[in-house]
C-alpha cells in the first residue's frame, strides 16, 4: 500500500515528538548531574563567562552550565538536543529559530539563554499534549500542505500560534503582516496563511490552551 504524503508527514512529526520528549528528559538528568563538573576550572575554558542557568523547557526543568553569552537557540540545540528549533540566518532575519517564551514568540538566536532563566520555553517538540497527538496548527499545516522542505516549519508554527494569541489573525492581510518575519524559501506562504486562518476560526484562548503549560 502506497503511503500518502500527508500520512508520511503526520507519522514523521509524531515520531519526532516522541523521540524529543525522551531526549529532553535525558538531557535534564545529565545536565543536572554534571553541572559541577562542567564548571570546574579544568573543564571551563571561559570560566569568567560561565553561568549556571535553570530553564523550564516544555514543562521540564533543566539546569545547565553555560557561557553567559550562549544564545537560547544554541542552548536548546547543542546542550539539550532539541534540534526542532532551526538555525537559519542566526541574525534574527529569517524566523526559523522562533520559540515561545512565556507564551510569546521570540527569536531564540537573539535571546540569551540567561534571559530565559525561570521562564517557560516552548519549542516545537513541546506542542503535543500526548505522544502522537498533534497541536491543531501542526495538523492544519499537514492538511493545507503548508510546507515543502520543512526547514522553516517549526518556526512558522510557533510564530503562527503567537500570531493567533496576539489577535493578529483576523484577516489574511493581518496574518501576512504578523508572519512577515518568518521566511519560507520554498514559497509556501499562501498555504501557511490558510493553515493559520483555519485554526484562528477557533477562539484565541482555545488555541492558547492547546499549548501545554507543564508539558503534560
Amino acid at each position: 500500500m502506497r503511503e500518502s504524503r500527508r500520512t508520511f508527514l503526520k507519522s514523521g512529526i509524531a515520531a519526532a515528538g516522541s523521540v524529543s520528549a525522551g531526549a529532553i528528559a535525558g538531557a535534564a538528568t545529565v545536565a543536572a548531574g554534571d553541572v559541577s563538573e562542567r564548571t570546574a576550572p579544568g573543564n571551563a575554558p571561559h570560566l569568567e563567562h560561565s553561568a549556571a542557568v535553570t530553564l523550564e523547557v516544555n514543562g521540564q526543568p533543566v539546569m545547565l552550565a553555560l557561557d553567559s553569552r550562549t544564545s537560547l537557540l544554541d542552548a536548546l540545540r547543542d546542550h539539550l538536543g532539541l534540534t526542532g528549533t532551526k538555525k537559519g540566518c542566526n541574525h534574527g532575519q529569517c524566523g526559523a529559530c522562533t520559540v515561545l517564551l512565556d507564551g510569546r514568540r521570540v527569536l531564540s538566536c537573539l535571546t540569551l539563554a540567561v534571559q530565559a532563566q525561570g521562564r517557560q520555553i516552548t519549542t516545537i517538540e513541546g506542542l503535543a499534549r500526548h505522544p502522537g497527538a498533534l497541536h491543531p496548527l501542526q495538523q492544519a499545516f499537514i492538511d493545507r500542505d503548508a510546507l515543502q522542505c520543512g526547514y522553516c516549519t517549526p518556526g512558522q508554527i510557533l510564530s503562527g500560534i503567537g500570531c493567533i494569541r496576539e489577535g493578529h489573525a483576523g484577516s489574511d492581510a493581518a496574518i501576512r503582516e504578523a508572519m512577515s518575519g518568518n521566511l519560507c524559501r520554498c514559497g509556501a506562504y499562501a498555504n501557511i496563511v490558510a493553515a493559520i486562518r483555519d485554526v484562528a476560526r477557533r477562539s484565541a484562548s482555545d488555541v492558547a490552551n492547546d499549548v501545554p503549560a507543564t508539558g503534560g
